[in-house]
């Protein structure tokens, strides 16, 4: 009897499928078989532990459904291929196997009558996962179009969750006949059709042409959202501006991402009639990407990411046990860069950041640390910041002079189509999890310059403008480089004059360091080997991939402490921190007595925060969970050479000079008491003149004018010309 019902008895079991009659080269493959094979994917297939992932997940979550398209592929890839192909046709098809699929694993329940009936259930939302590479923004083009693709990027804006209608009710304004026509999904609209479909009864009057009104209430609703995706800063070709593209996201994927946030998206490739305004243009359509999976890369505030493999994992432990471990990493920092250890190991303690902190009471406290670089040019300040904004897992590099309080912070901006006002994240939204470096920071307007003491210590950005009000997250970390207001370090200045930020920015700052250019022979000839070296062997070095190898290991492992350890302060290491804070206080108390002024750098509270965010850090390094003692001490030393040296800097350190050089200002002083009666007026260039003459050096005698500046014995007049002596 084989074969008897062979091609000629015929069933129809017609699925619900979308509208169209399918493809024209779908070969073997009809609606009704794809619609069958989705069935059987989503209840038959087991991975390789042998659990049914997809029948079980679609248990637990009934209203969504991730599906990777490895295991599709794994299964039918015929199926796999339609599906990137085609998937505006394919996956309506799949979200109704699903739903029957679902329906199929439920239980009958008794109605009201008593009698066993189907669960309703409702619509499932297919989301798609690939681990293929994103392909570029750049070369999405129209062979592209209506295909699946797959692109990272950052969003920029998120608009208001808007109503999309999925079936539209329609009422003739004649005969009140009913119909119902189905949007086209994503930004597409409804086709209405022209003409009412109900034949009039003789002496009726027939009914118009474009009789139809919409019925709003009546109608089927979805939520929709659009979002602007931004290329990633790192894969922007050098002189070109980011490109953007629009996503629009429906029901389950709504809300689930602000502004700032990595993505990677697999969406449908699509085009919408921009606006009815463009008359004529009919054929020239605006694209976006309906988006069908997403996944938000590099989450900073979960436990320790899986994207790490055991070997990677074993390997980082083997190299945290070793004893030269925090040698090795500072060593790994700017490796082209001659000098400056201890910058170095400043800016792996960032890199690493301490720990955050939530009290019982709400407060957060942070665990990013900021440093400042101040100093003379050419002084590889800005390397230091080009080198951390490549290592960063995130980070944006901005410039002072280029960057307003609103790019820094969050713009607000009207929306062209629906002219409503949405938030943009600046440079701190986008860089949260990351670092901020911010070049020229002396040369910023002072007004610029407040918007970042919220973003450093609150670590939030409050907005209140165009009637938005919100608080966005700035969890970031700050590295600044600044010259002094004369260009130059000088020396013969007090450090307050040398160093011309407020102390409402400097005490926010963790570390402060004074990087001088120092002129000394053998120096000298150490730096230009090196630099020498650098510039000749440059291109061979560019060439081997252990210094890119280098670059990468250094930051996984940064992702991998920053994500899998949160050290705390042992109990006699906090005792040690608080002694030695009190005593520095003391310190500071006792200068300020002798000199008459206070220091330049605020020594406060915040710098014994400081101070544990940075044993916090040196712990980390090591994936340690307690800061021991010598952590302390370490980041004490640190705290020492840059922020307490930048305290006791400038002219104090001249007030203790050598016997002899003290005898001569001395002289000096005498003379020019001499050379000017109370109350005499003399060009500063004639006086310097006069004293040279009698043998006295030139840069004692400005020491010495200096010094009677600050005890006010004398004071300057135009522009530093004319001295005139007071009482």
């Amino acid at each position: 009897m084989s074969g008897w019902d062979e091609g000629a008895v015929f069933y129809s079991d017609q699925a619900q499928f979308p509208r169209g009659g399918g493809d024209p080269d779908h070969g073997s493959l009809t609606r009704h078989a794809a619609l069958r094979k989705f069935k059987e994917f989503i209840r038959g297939f087991s991975g390789e532990k042998g659990d049914f992932r997809y029948r079980e997940s679609l248990v637990h979550n009934p209203d969504h459904l991730t599906i990777a398209m490895e295991d599709m592929n794994s299964f039918d890839a015929d199926l796999a291929d339609k599906i990137r192909k085609l998937p505006a046709d394919y996956l309506p098809l799949l979200e109704s196997a699903a739903a029957e699929v679902l329906a199929s694993l439920r239980s009958k329940i008794a109605s009201e009558t008593g009698e066993m009936e189907e669960p309703v259930t409702g619509d499932v939302q297919i989301f798609l996962s690939s681990k293929e590479n994103p392909v570029s923004m750049r070369s999405i083009g129209a062979e592209y179009m209506s295909k699946l693709v797959k692109i990272a990027g950052i969003t920029i804006a998120a608009s208001r969750v808007k109503a999309k209608a999925t079936y539209v009710t329609l009422l003739c304004k004649n005969c009140k006949n009913i119909k119902t026509v189905a949007c086209r999904p994503g930004l597409g609209g409804a086709i209405v059709p022209r003409s009412c479909d109900h034949v009039p009864q003789p002496g009726e009057e027939p009914c118009p042409l474009d009789p139809w009104i919409v019925a709003p209430d009546k109608s089927k609703y979805v939520d929709l959202q659009t979002l602007k995706l931004q290329e990633n800063p790192e894969d922007v070709p050098t002189g070109e501006l980011p490109r953007n593209v629009l996503l629009s996201v429906d029901r389950h994927l709504v809300q689930s991402v602000v502004p700032g946030t990595r993505l990677t998206v697999i969406g449908i490739f699509s085009v919408f009639q921009a606006s009815a305004t463009q008359k004529g243009a009919v054929g020239v359509k605006q694209p976006y990407i309906r988006v069908v999976g997403m996944e938000q890369t590099r989450e900073m505030n979960t436990n320790g990411p899986s994207t790490f493999t055991l070997d990677e994992e074993l390997e980082f432990k083997e190299f945290a046990q070793r004893p030269d471990a925090y040698a090795k990493l500072c060593s790994m920092i700017g490796p082209s860069i001659y000098g400056h250890p201890d910058v170095k190991k400043a800016i792996a303690c960032l890199l690493f950041g301490g720990s955050k902190k939530r009290l019982p009471d709400g407060v957060r406290l942070r665990g990013d640390t900021h440093v400042l670089l101040l100093g003379d040019p050419s002084t590889a300040k800005s390397q230091f910041l080009k080198f951390v904004e490549k290592t960063a897992p995130i980070a944006v590099y901005t410039s002072g002079k280029g960057s307003s309080a609103a790019g820094l912070t969050a713009s607000v901006i009207r929306e062209s189509s629906s002219r409503e006002f949405y938030l943009e994240g600046g440079a701190m939204v986008l860089a949260d999890g990351g670092v901020v470096c911010i070049d020229e920071f002396d040369k910023m307007r002072p007004e610029d310059r407040v918007a970042i003491h919220e973003a450093m210590e609150q670590q939030t950005i409050s907005i209140a403008k165009a009637g938005i009000t919100t608080v966005l997250n700035s969890r970031t970390s700050v590295l600044a480089a600044a010259n002094p207001p004369s260009g130059r370090y000088d020396d013969l200045k007090t450090a307050q004059d040398n160093i011309d930020l407020q102390t409402t920015i400097l005490s926010r700052f963790d570390l402060i360091f004074i990087v001088k250019d120092v002129r000394s022979y053998d120096q000298d000839k150490l730096i230009a080997g090196h630099i020498i070296k650098v510039h000749a062997s440059g291109a061979a070095a560019a060439k081997t991939d252990d210094s890119i190898e280098g670059e990468n290991w250094l930051k996984r492992y940064i992702e991998y402490c920053r994500g899998s350890c949160q050290p705390r302060l042992s109990e006699k290491a906090a005792e040690m921190l608080q002694n030695k804070y009190v005593e520095i206080r003391q310190r500071m108390r006792q200068q300020a007595h002798e000199t008459g002024r206070s220091s330049a750098v605020p020594i406060t509270v915040r710098q014994l925060e400081a101070i544990i965010r940075l044993s916090e850090a040196l712990a980390k390094m090591r994936l340690t969970s307690v800061a021991t003692q010598e952590h302390v001490e370490e980041a004490f030393r640190l705290f020492n050479v840059s922020t307490m040296d930048a305290a006791r800097s400038g002219i104090n350190e001249h007030l203790n000079l050598t016997p002899e050089i003290a005898n001569e200002i001395k002289q000096a002083e005498t003379q020019i008491k001499r050379r000017m009666g109370i109350g005499s007026h003399i060009s500063e260039r004639r006086l310097i003149d006069d004293l040279t003459r009698m043998g006295l050096n030139e840069s004692i005698i400005r020491r010495a004018l200096l010094i009677m500046h600050q005890r006010d014995e004398v004071e300057y007049k135009r522009e530093r010309h004319i001295i005139v002596r007071k009482a």
